[in-house]
């Protein structure tokens, strides 16, 4: 009962921030000033956009000269986007409870990856069809893109779940580590938009203390690795193409919660064929034996209230994201995800009581100063 206490004031809280602000139909958040992209079936340039009157990709902050003015108006932003990260945090934190709770019961990652896309798929409809949030409209240019992005977003979940099920969980948390590296050199090669190199260097503390955290194991899968390693780059390009689409013209009520809205119902029915060629019967079989079960800790009522909860708080996670994602350089929001498992390691901690080693604390510690010491250097070069 604890548990659910807790999911319905998570719940509460997100509705409160996102859901029922979503009268205006969740315009976009950022002011697109002048937005120019050169298309090329070899790459893809962002040239410029600013948000809120602050740059958002490398470029440099102009204020007014109104220092009260100028100070609020830069706070603001920063508060914003801060609430977007914490709430992204919290969301993802019960996902990850309610998600291990269920990969516990029913060993079956692909199809339950699946069904989580189809019940976040199904939120965002009624979401649509009652009118709280206006539904989008996308041009063709919109759904080749969305294509993209919802094929990365599947692949990506699904890659993410089976290494987690063929390796140690450390082991995989060390290679998914690395995924600032890979977002900093796609962010690069999409956008065509270098930042200097000390924001680069800042990205190795904050890479190697969480790994170096997670280092408690020393077992070796190479499907573990590799599954882990390709996440990395499908996630990077998912990030940086969805930037690309909340930049540019690909609909009517495009903001950055309707392009999730979208991309999770072609992310849903891109794993339906994987689940079925890859599990294809296996799940019902794991889901009767969950069931029947003495030893289970779920009994079927509460095994079906966690799946759906894993369902709503996966989609709910994933759409804070891409609110935060609106408003960041992409590289900025893979490093905040690499924080989220330090986070997710102190949360560990005081949920289900694992005691944490000295290695653990030394590697969180320069993993978030790692973080700061980004945050500042990028600020700096940039203004």
């Amino acid at each position: 009962m604890k548990t659910l206490y807790f999911y319905t004031i998570a719940s509460h809280f997100y509705v409160n921030i996102v859901v029922c602000s979503s009268v205006d139909a969740f315009k976009p958040h950022h002011i697109l000033h002048r937005t120019h992209f050169i298309k090329d079936d070899a790459k893809r340039k962002l040239a410029k956009y600013k948000m809120n009157g602050a740059s958002v990709i490398c470029e440099k902050s102009k204020f007014s000269g109104r220092s009260g003015a100028s100070f609020v108006d830069d706070l603001l932003p920063r508060l914003k986007i801060g609430s977007y990260f914490g709430l992204w945090y919290i969301l993802n934190v019960v996902y990850n409870i309610v998600n291990k709770k269920v990969l516990n019961a029913v060993p079956a990652p692909l199809t339950v990856g699946s069904i989580q896309f189809g019940i976040g798929a199904l939120y965002v409809a009624t979401l649509w069809l009652t009118r709280i949030r206006a539904a989008p409209s996308l041009l063709k240019e919109g759904k080749d893109i969305c294509y993209r992005i919802g094929t990365y977003h599947s692949i990506g979940m699904l890659l993410s779940l089976i290494s987690f099920g063929a390796g140690p969980i450390s082991f995989t948390h060390i290679v998914k580590a690395s995924e600032p590296f890979f977002s900093a050199i796609v962010s690069a090669i999409v956008f065509g938009i270098w930042m200097k190199p000390q924001v680069y260097l800042t990205l190795i503390p904050v890479v190697g203390g969480v790994a170096y955290a997670c280092l408690n194991e020393r077992s070796f899968s190479w499907l573990a690795f590799w599954t882990a390693l390709t996440s990395n780059v499908v996630f990077a390009l998912r990030a940086v193409v969805s930037k690309s689409a909340m930049v540019n013209n690909i609909g009517k009520n495009m903001s950055s919660v309707n392009l999730f809205g979208v991309v999770t119902w072609i992310a849903f029915l891109v794993s339906l064929p994987i689940a079925i060629l890859g599990e294809g019967m296996t799940f019902f079989h794991l889901w009767r034996n969950a069931v029947i079960s003495k030893d289970s800790v779920l009994n079927k009522k509460y095994l079906v209230t966690a799946l759906v909860t894993s369902g709503i708080f996966h989609y709910l996670n994933n759409e804070v994201m891409y609110l935060a994602l609106s408003n960041v350089h992409p590289v900025t929001l893979a490093v905040g995800n690499t924080l989220k498992r330090v986070v997710i390691m102190i949360v560990s901690l005081i949920v289900f009581r694992n005691p944490i080693s000295i290695q653990a604390g030394i590697g969180c510690t320069v993993g978030m100063l790692g973080v700061l010491l980004y945050s500042l250097t990028k600020q700096y070069y940039e203004n």
